[in-house]
């Protein structure tokens, strides 16, 4: 199983029009992959924006997806309300379930850790110790490795609120639950994003 997580940039204006066709697009007879999530981004580095994840059962199935993309006039449906678009693929961690759909917040975080050299196996092997403990404050959505680009996890949480996002984080600090053994040490960068699911989501 591998994971793909879309970054659409849109003119400005035209998310709440790009949505409405992505619904459409996505989730139509002709749709690849099986949507997970579609969400506006709110907050963070990215704002306007739109991210989408997509499940796909093998190499297979994704490659000849990642072919259309890139060889399409209008791989999205969306037209010309599309400004530029970037596509990552990963592996979730393997101790992580599937994603499972549903309703689990009005808002997602997306937090992307860029990780020095090596610094992926001791990530991983500190939040298979932590986070069972986390999780059990609030259901984690997926955590995931890149298999290209820069090396990098993502992991995506849903929450109720803002105000509960930051309770729930203050709550595993202060418990000594997060972060993880290893986590800190080994990331080059991080980012955060708040995004809102669009109405269609699956995740939501």
């Amino acid at each position: 199983m591998l994971y793909e997580l879309t970054h659409l940039a849109m003119k400005l204006y035209t998310v709440p029009k790009a949505l409405s066709i992505l619904h459409d697009y996505t989730t139509g007879a002709s749709a690849r992959g099986r949507l997970l999530g579609c969400w506006e981004t709110e907050h963070g580095v990215i704002v306007g924006r739109v991210l989408l994840l997509r499940e796909f059962a093998d190499v297979h199935a994704l490659a000849e997806e990642r072919q259309r993309i890139l060889t399409s006039s209008n791989p999205f449906g969306v037209g010309e309300h599309l400004e530029s678009f970037t596509v990552e693929t990963y592996a979730p961690f393997p101790f992580v379930p599937p994603v499972r759909t549903g309703r689990y917040g009005d808002v997602y975080e997306f937090r992307t850790y860029e990780l020095k050299v090596g610094g992926l196996t001791p990530t991983m092997a500190g939040w298979a110790a932590a986070l069972p403990e986390r999780t059990a404050l609030f259901p984690l959505t997926t955590a995931m490795y890149g298999l290209d680009g820069i090396p990098r996890i993502t992991h995506i949480w849903p929450f109720p609120s803002l105000d509960q996002r930051l309770a729930i984080r203050r709550e595993s600090y202060e418990r000594g639950i997060w972060p993880p053994e290893n986590g800190p040490e080994n990331i080059a960068h991080a980012t955060s994003t708040i995004a809102i699911p669009a109405e269609f989501s699956p995740l939501h």
